[in-house]
């Protein structure tokens, strides 16, 4: 009997997943992943240079490395990406389910990014999801920034350290947290309410942030399906912050701190 068309794509998407890997690059983002014991390495690419600040990472890494030249690095990058002498194949990193990492901490937070595409900018956020002790980064399978050499270099290692999961559908993923017992705020500049207002007398409780892309910001969709939209509290009209910036004076202010 022939598959279906559906279950055929779906077998393929597995295993086109199972195949990918990602290139890091970057002393700080191959450091940490070669220190990372749940990330599979592949490839292993260094000056000498680099070799030697990274010797005690790659003796326990247990991978060896291949010596470039460094006026002929042979790892597959972007011309312009700043390697600094070390590249690193791996495998994406699979943190498993939204439940596996957005439950159990003692006062868990969550960022949920709707179409935020530029890896810079989720790098970033992690890094602050990491600082503020976030539980998870999510955003979406399409529309959103893969794991990428430039995220990783962004984030300087939090990538390694704070669970970025991608799933198939935003809204789904929210009524999920909110079935968790997360109140979840959207961010948006028109709001009425400032986000301090809205967790007042509720920083004990799981808290999602939804941030949306720079420009059309959150969707209609993604609007309708959180608790509450909120802003953040700005002295006087001069514009938005970047997500990245938002995303980390948010955070910050559902601490209650």
């Amino acid at each position: 009997m022939k598959k279906p068309k559906w279950v055929v794509e779906k077998e393929q998407a597995k295993k086109a997943a199972g195949a990918e890997t990602v290139w890091l690059f970057g002393l700080h983002a191959v450091r940490d992943a070669l220190q990372n014991p749940a990330r599979a390495k592949l490839r292993l690419i260094v000056t000498l240079n680099a070799q030697t600040k990274l010797a005690d990472a790659i003796a326990a890494s247990g991978i060896e490395p291949e010596i470039a030249d460094p006026r002929r690095f042979g790892a597959p990058l972007d011309p312009g990406s700043v390697h600094q002498g070390a590249a690193l194949e791996v495998k994406p990193l699979n943190w498993g389910r939204l439940e596996e990492v957005c439950i159990g901490a003692k006062v868990p937070r969550v960022l949920l990014l709707d179409r935020v595409t530029d890896p810079h900018n989720v790098g970033a956020i992690l890094r602050s999801a990491e600082v503020f002790g976030a539980s998870a980064v999510i955003g979406t399978r399409h529309h959103s920034a893969p794991e990428t050499g430039a995220l990783a270099k962004t984030a300087s290692g939090a990538l390694e350290r704070q669970p970025y999961l991608r799933v198939r559908n935003l809204a789904d993923a929210i009524r999920e947290l909110q079935g968790f017992g997360y109140l979840v705020l959207g961010l948006d500049g028109e709001a009425d309410q400032t986000i301090e207002q809205a967790v007042a007398g509720a920083t004990d409780r799981p808290i999602a942030l939804v941030l949306g892309a720079e420009g059309p910001g959150l969707r209609e969709k993604t609007k309708d399906t959180c608790d509450a939209l909120v802003k953040i509290d700005a002295a006087g009209n001069f514009g938005s912050l970047n997500v990245s910036n938002a995303a980390a004076v948010a955070l910050y202010a559902t601490l209650g701190r």
